[in-house]
Order: C-alpha cells, then sequence, then structure tokens
C-alpha cells in the first residue's frame, strides 16, 4: 500500500484547505444545546478542584475569607461579561473559535491565536488529567490502604510524583479515552449523569465538613484578621483583592476565549447568552466558597494545616481512620471526583483543543480526532510539576490571562464594533485574496498590533510574579494585578480605533452596506443550513459548493 493510498483513506470527506464538516457552520440538526445543557456545562466546568483551589488559594496571599469572596463574586461577574461579548458570533452565526478568528486576525493570521490555544488545550488537559489520577488514587487506597508503599518508587523525588501516582494518572487517561469518541451535540447525557453527581457531591462535602467540624469551629482560613495595609501599593489589601479578581477570570480565560465552540451549538442565541450569564457566575462562586468553607471547617481536625486540595484532604483523613466507613466514604469521594474531572475536561479541553486541530488541518482531523491528538500529546508538558501549591497554581491561571484577555478582548470589538455584529461566513472559507478577511496576505495587521499592546506593558509584572527572585517597580506589579481587565480594554480600544483610522476598505464595505445585521444573521443561517454529504450538491443557492471548491 503506497503513502498516496494511505494518504486517501485517512482524508476526510467533503473538505477543502478551510472547511470540513465539523468546522463549518452548525446547521439547526446540531442545535442542541439548550439552556439545561449550558447550565450543565458551566456546572462542571465551574464546580471542579480547579475552581475549588482557585477560591481557596486566594486566602495565602493575605486576604481574609470575606475579602476573598468578594474578589471571587466580583471576578466572576466580569468573568461573564467577558464570556457572552466573545460568545455572541457563536450564537447568532453558529460558527466555532477558530473559524471566527478568521474575521479577526485573517485567514493566515488566525493561526497564531488558533495555535495559542491548541497548546493551552494541552497543558490543561494534562493538568485536569493529573488530578483526575489523583482521584482513582483516592479510590485505590480506599481499597487497600497500603497501596501507595507496595508499589515500589522508581521516580526521583524532584520529579513531584511517585510510581503509584504516575500509575493512577495513566489509569485515569485510559478510561478518559471513550469519552473522547462523543461529539458536542450528543453530549448531553454524559452531562446530566456528571453534573449531577458533581452537584451531589459538592453539597454532600460541604454538609459533611460544617456537621463534623466539632467545637473548635473553623479554622484561622476563616480569620478576620489581616496585617495588610488597606492601601498605598501592590501589597495592600486594595490591590490584591483586584489581582484576586482578575486571577478568578485568569482560572477560565481559556473557557471564555474559545466560548463561540459552544455557543455556535444553541438553537436560539438566547439559550446561549441566558445559560451562560445565570450558570457561568452562580456555580464559579459556589464552586470557589465552598472550597474556603470545606478548607475552613475541616482545618483543625487536620491539627491546624489548611488543605485545599479534595484528594489531598481524604488522603489525610483516611491516614488518620482507615475503619471500613472512611474507606467507603473516600472510595465515593474519589469516584465522584473522577467522574468531576472527566466531565470538565472534555468539554473544557479535549473537545475545543479538537476542534482547533481540526481547522488547521481539515483534510486530515475532525473534532474526535483533535481530541484524541490532545489527550496523547498531554503528558509532554510534564502537569506532575505544573502545580506544587496553592499560590503557584493561582500565579499560573493569572499568567494565561495575560496572553489570552487581549485575544478575547479583540473578539468581542470585532464583532460589536468593528463589523457591528455583521459576519460574512462564506469568505471565512475561502483561502485568497477574494474573502473580505484576507485583509492583507492573510493577516489583518490590526489585531496583532493591538494584542501586543495589550500584552507587552504587563510582561514585567508576569515574569516577576513567575520568578520572585526578579524585583520590578510596584507601578509594573500593579499594571500585572489588574492584567485581564488592562488586556481585554485596551486591546479592544486599540482594535477598533485602528479599524476606524486605517479601515479594510472591502470590509468597511461590507458592514456599511445597509443591510441590517438580522438580515445578515438569517441570510447565512439559511444558506448553511444543510447538512453536507446529503443533497449538497443540489443547494440550490450554490453557496456551499463555492465555498468548498475553494482551495489555496
Amino acid at each position: 500500500m503506497g503513502i498516496y493510498t494511505v494518504i486517501q483513506k485517512i482524508q476526510l470527506p467533503h473538505e477543502s484547505r478551510w472547511i470540513n464538516d465539523d468546522i463549518r457552520p452548525v446547521e439547526a440538526e446540531r442545535r442542541t444545546w439548550g439552556f439545561l445543557t449550558f447550565n450543565n456545562f458551566w456546572l462542571l466546568i465551574n464546580c471542579s478542584i480547579a475552581t475549588y483551589l482557585t477560591g481557596s488559594s486566594l486566602i495565602p496571599l493575605g486576604l481574609t475569607w470575606w475579602q476573598a469572596i468578594i474578589s471571587i463574586v466580583v471576578g466572576s461577574l466580569l468573568a461573564t461579561l467577558a464570556l457572552v461579548a466573545s460568545s455572541l458570533a457563536g450564537a447568532y452565526y453558529h460558527i466555532g473559535f477558530p473559524v471566527f478568528s478568521r474575521a479577526v486576525w485573517g485567514l493566515w493570521g488566525s493561526q497564531f491565536v488558533i495555535w495559542n490555544r491548541i497548546f493551552l488545550g494541552i497543558v490543561w488537559y494534562g493538568f485536569q488529567s493529573w488530578v483526575g489520577g489523583q482521584c482513582i488514587y483516592l479510590i485505590l487506597l480506599s481499597w487497600n490502604p497500603t497501596f501507595a508503599t507496595d508499589i515500589p518508587n522508581t521516580f526521583p523525588a524532584e520529579t513531584g510524583t511517585t510510581t503509584a501516582e504516575f500509575v493512577c494518572y495513566v489509569i485515569f487517561c485510559v478510561i478518559s479515552l471513550p469519552a473522547l469518541w462523543i461529539r458536542p451535540h450528543r453530549i448531553q447525557s454524559f452531562f446530566y449523569i456528571s453534573s449531577t453527581v458533581t452537584l451531589v457531591f459538592f453539597i454532600v462535602v460541604l454538609i459533611w465538613a460544617l456537621a463534623t467540624m466539632g467545637p473548635e469551629g473553623f479554622g484561622d482560613t476563616l480569620s478576620n484578621a489581616s496585617s495588610m495595609p488597606a492601601t498605598g501599593g501592590p501589597n495592600s489589601t486594595a490591590w490584591l483583592m483586584l489581582y484576586g479578581m482578575m486571577s478568578t477570570i485568569g482560572s477560565i480565560a481559556a473557557g471564555i476565549l474559545n466560548q463561540n465552540d459552544f455557543s455556535r451549538l444553541a438553537p436560539k442565541p438566547r439559550h446561549a447568552i441566558w445559560g451562560q450569564a445565570v450558570a457561568f457566575p452562580l456555580y464559579s462562586i459556589i464552586g470557589s466558597v465552598i472550597g474556603i468553607l470545606v478548607t475552613a471547617a475541616t482545618q483543625n481536625r487536620l491539627g491546624g494545616e489548611a488543605v485545599w486540595n479534595p484528594p489531598t484532604l481524604f488522603v489525610s483523613l483516611l491516614e488518620k481512620d482507615n475503619s471500613s466507613g472512611t474507606r467507603a466514604a473516600v472510595f465515593f469521594a474519589g469516584l465522584a471526583l473522577s467522574i468531576s474531572q472527566l466531565g470538565a475536561n472534555l468539554p473544557g479541553n479535549a473537545l475545543p483543543g479538537g476542534l482547533d486541530l481540526a481547522s488547521v488541518f481539515p483534510h486530515f482531523i475532525n473534532i474526535r480526532r483533535g481530541a484524541y491528538i490532545i489527550a496523547i500529546l498531554s503528558p509532554i508538558v510534564n502537569p506532575w510539576r505544573l502545580v506544587n501549591t496553592a499560590t503557584i497554581f493561582l500565579t499560573v491561571l493569572s499568567g494565561y490571562g495575560v496572553f489570552l484577555a487581549p485575544m478575547t478582548g479583540l473578539m468581542a470589538a470585532h464583532y460589536l464594533l468593528v463589523c457591528r455584529q455583521k459576519v460574512n461566513v462564506d469568505d471565512l472559507f475561502i483561502g485568497n485574496a477574494s474573502s473580505i478577511y484576507w485583509y492583507t496576505a492573510g493577516i489583518n495587521w490590526r489585531a496583532p498590533v493591538a494584542w501586543i499592546i495589550g500584552v507587552v506593558p504587563t510582561m514585567p509584572g508576569f515574569v516577576a510574579a513567575v520568578n520572585t527572585s526578579i524585583t520590578v517597580s510596584d507601578e509594573a506589579t500593579e499594571l500585572y494585578y489588574i492584567n485581564y481587565l488592562y488586556g481585554f480594554l485596551v486591546s479592544a480600544v486599540v482594535h477598533t480605533f485602528l479599524h476606524w483610522v486605517v479601515p479594510d476598505r472591502r470590509l468597511d464595505a461590507f458592514v456599511k452596506d445597509g443591510t441590517p445585521a438580522k438580515e445578515v444573521q438569517a441570510l447565512y443561517n439559511q444558506r448553511w443550513d444543510i447538512v453536507i454529504g446529503q443533497g449538497c450538491e443540489e443547494d440550490v443557492t450554490g453557496e456551499v459548493q463555492r465555498v468548498k471548491g475553494v482551495d489555496v
């Protein structure tokens, strides 16, 4: 069998250099995400160990519990605004993040932002899988409390893991593989099961922690004492609260950026808009506050140590009491947390990463193949090294916001201000100068300029946060503390300003042709409401054939 024959066999049907079945606008048949589906999606994403850690890790920075909760609430509300704004193109035109990125950055310029999101998908999938391995570790410990010592450790101490933990990580990765086969428009049943288990578990854990904390009450995690000044520099309460708000947004920055991938599946725009506007802040706040309360309620029974990570908490409880009742509780906790991690990892990382890869290689990769590629590549990031303490975890999450906030601001500004909610969907799949999104050699130079202006000023503070041996000015640190807000707004304003001062002639003509946005939306929704491969060639508009036939 020759190489050409192999290539022919793995090549996907109904594709060109710019389109295949998974990245094209979603037809009505696959628009299956109603309000409840979005609710379950955000329940899984935000009622998770990652959100639990993000909220509770604000306190070690020096904030009191109520200051941390204020930061979480305000940060969640700001994140909701960014989330809804960045998902409107998908809700109205049923196109995903990598496709709409072509309108913002240009047909070729979009590769920059797409590859950034692919990298984040690999990193996040690896991290979430490692945490899932810790949940499997709980299950095996509940069966055999000496499991960790029964397996000889062959890993050096500097790796940050043991053989037993690595085995659990591999187990979680393997049992995750069948779930990657699920297509986004058929994921509702999976969501129902996993979201129910997750919600019940978090409520039960909170009730258990509060009901069994004993006469000692809460630990000093809920202390009102603070030695920090109220204002007066980056080490003051006011600035650390701002940092907490931005970190709350940063923890979900990747999810905010790619929300068009899921809003495109909504039958009506209101399902995506209200399904996210209500569910996202609700579960973000609930998940984070539960983390703080459970940590405080279990602190005294663990010798005064505040244990933020749920798997570590249950391991500590098992070490104190390995009775059959405790072992049973640890087993069900491990099982519920494993389901929760799988429920967050699949839609949060595997599917968006798979769609991004499909948009880069539409000839050979669909969303399923892309999801498996993300899973296979994820171990290369050494996820066991990513997080050692809650504070480092918070720093990593904040760092994502430095790069992603400007990208999100560009998307929101381009849809709402530059193109005034009008998108020429056909031209998003035409890879030559006849497309209005070709700009200059396939790149909209305004987008990278606006992105750089949104990123560079925050970099000194970011570098100092990652490498504490580096000292920067208080002003640089304070700018970094508001990195998401700065990056989003500045890049949005600069992008809009550049399009106003130096407009692209063809895009400007399309936007100002007098056709209302609602008519443009209706036109392209009707035009693309056709199942490729089922009567496609007889489509009366001729547009699908034209778009499919263009290749570069």
